[in-house]
Parts: C-alpha cells; structure tokens; sequence
C-alpha cells in the first residue's frame, strides 16, 4: 500500500492472515509515502521491486494516474485508482472503492430510487459518488470544503450516470438536506488515533436515514455511534474494505476467497 498515513490502517494484517489462510507465501506491505513529490519514485520503486501489485489510499488516488502504464474503464471514468496490478510488465490503474461501498450498504438498504448525501469528494468518495449513481441512486448532494472539487465531481456523476448532483459548501455544523436517505462520511474524520468528531448537526438527521462511515479503525467511528444512539441504521468501513479487498486479491491471486475468511481476518486484526 501506498500512502499517507498509513499506520492504522488494518489492511496489512488482513491480507496476511488471508495469504496465511490459503497457503500462499505473500506478504503485504504498507509503504508511508510522505509526500507527493516522492510519489513517482515510490511507484517505479514497487515495480523494480516486483511486488505482484499495490494498493494506493489517501492522498495519492488520483495523484498516482501519471506514473502507471495504463488505466482500466472504471479509472478513466472516476479519475482515480485504488490498486494496481501488473500484467505484462506494466501497472494498470484499478479502481473498485465504490463498488466495496455499493456492495456493503446494499446489505443494509437498497440504494435505488434513494437522495444520498456525501461528504468529502477526494479521491475515494468520487469512486463511491460515481458507483452509487450507477448502483441507482436518484439524487447526489456532495458536501465538501473546496467547491471546485465538489462541482467537479457533482458534473462527473452527471455526466457519466444522467444522475443528479450538486455541490453544497461544508459549514461548521451540517445541516443534511431535508428528504436524504443515506449519508455517508467519505472524509478521515473520526479516524484513530484523533478521533475527529464528524460536524454535522444531529438535529437535521432522522432516525430513518442510513449511516456510513468509510473508516476502517476503529469499526464504530464516533460518527457511527452517534448515529446508532439515534437509531439509525449503520454501515461500516470495514465491511466495505473487506468487500472491495475480495475483489483485489482474487485479481492479484487467481483464487476466489471465502468471505468468511476475510471478516474473520479483519477482526482479528482490529483485536475484536
């Protein structure tokens, strides 16, 4: 993995456990990556190296599209990658995270026919904002900080699903437009070891709406346990990184997982 930061990330132990599992003498190696301008260098070095693949997460998702070889249909339509493989010496740019988020919501609520709301816009949540809409969705609100960013992708979306989406500018309390019946946290906010309250303000979320959080440590955010102490319903990230990280290491392997196994690993490694 490719990245910044990376050290809470679970994902190494994970997929060991897994590779244990199947017998496969591989390991996974979570790779801090400071700073953009050492990206090329970082990527050219995983190559020389030989590792089978790569993982790439926050900040470098859409950063990292220069220095691969070639990009897959979903990529070009996202403008962002989050795995890498090779396939005749060259690193192909991969993107499933919308379709680990699509897959783990799915097991909550159907998303058809439903008004999501996003926050966050950056490199994983233009994956998720674009598979949501083609899982369905009826209407997009994406609320981000930088409105070029959020304007973008709302276009994106637009232009890729016929789906509706606009942009609403991140305030210091959140009020999530009236009729919105998913709401998902695409941010690092509340991610160990910080922590980071999520600002949204409570009183604009009914106890129908479907919580989401993306972050993987800890399990249960403090956005997520606010929004179960409301009685919402809950989805979180670690589902969605167990069912994209399937996806990843049958293409990376040629062996289709048990999930079972996966969610078994997961919890193992988040000490559950």
């Amino acid at each position: 993995m490719l990245g910044h930061p990376v050290a809470e990330n679970p994902i190494d132990r994970m997929f060991d456990a897994v590779y244990a599992h199947y017998g496969l003498p591989w390991q996974f190696w979570k790779c801090d990556v400071a700073s953009e301008g050492e990206l090329a260098a970082a990527v050219a070095g995983v190559k020389a190296l030989g590792f089978a693949g790569a993982c790439v997460t926050v900040p470098y998702k859409v950063a990292c599209l220069p220095y691969l070889d070639a990009l897959d249909d979903d990529v070009r339509a996202i403008g962002a990658a989050n795995y890498l493989t090779v396939e005749g010496g060259r690193w192909v740019g991969h993107n499933n995270d919308g379709k680990g988020v699509v897959k783990a919501i799915e097991k909550v609520t159907p998303i058809r026919g439903k008004r999501v709301a996003m926050l966050g816009a950056g490199g994983a949540g233009r994956a998720m904002a674009m598979e949501l809409a083609w899982a369905g969705a009826s209407h997009l609100t994406l609320i981000t900080r930088r409105e070029a960013q959020g304007v973008e992708v709302a276009h994106l979306v637009q232009k890729a699903s016929g789906v509706p989406a606009e942009w609403r500018r991140w305030t210091s309390d959140i009020v999530i437009p009236e009729g919105t019946q998913i709401l998902l946290n695409a941010t690092h906010l509340g991610c160990a070891p910080e922590l980071e309250r999520v600002p949204v303000d409570w009183e604009s979320i009914p106890s129908s709406l479907t919580v989401v959080d993306v972050i993987t440590n800890p399990r249960i955010t403090p956005f997520l346990a606010m929004a179960r102490d409301k009685g919402c319903p809950i989805v979180d990230g670690v589902d969605m990184l167990v069912q994209l990280a399937m996806q990843i290491f049958e293409q990376w392997t040629g062996i289709e997982p048990d999930e079972v196994v996966f969610q078994r690993a997961v919890a193992e490694a988040l000490n559950e």
